[in-house]
């Protein structure tokens, strides 16, 4: 759930605002002011958008959580989803981190599958 807008590194680009698709923030003189923090998702695209990593996203969101900025700025947390996910610049992407193994890197390299079962595979032929 959306817990923290922090008003010293917002630049009120308004980003969140246009972003949150159940409209959990209000416009109050260029700065998004979290209104219906209960109907907050938690899908961190308010968090991902933003370009100076102004907000906080509780990850366990079901009741509103109590949270020190300076604790989080401090701990690398405010805007960390934008990181993780790899947003903005000079940051690795999820992608150029994955280690997951591709099913072309377990193959052998050159199967050697006779023509029935190749064919049989393809919905050529019926089974082998």
């Amino acid at each position: 759930m959306i817990e923290l807008v922090s008003e010293a590194r917002c630049t009120e680009c308004g980003l969140c605002i246009r972003v949150c698709p159940t409209n959990v923030f209000d416009d109050h003189a260029g700065l998004p002011v979290i209104a219906r923090q209960d109907d907050c998702q938690t899908c961190y695209i308010c968090e991902a958008y933003c370009p100076v990593d102004a907000l906080y996203v509780a990850p366990y969101g079901d009741e509103p959580v109590a949270v020190d900025e300076d604790a989080l700025a401090a701990a690398g947390t405010l805007g960390s989803w934008r990181a993780t996910i790899g947003w903005g610049r000079k940051r690795p992407t999820m992608a150029a981190l994955d280690t997951t193994p591709f099913i072309d890197r377990i193959l052998p390299s050159q199967p050697e599958l006779p023509a029935r079962e190749i064919d049989f595979i393809l919905g050529r032929a019926p089974g082998p």
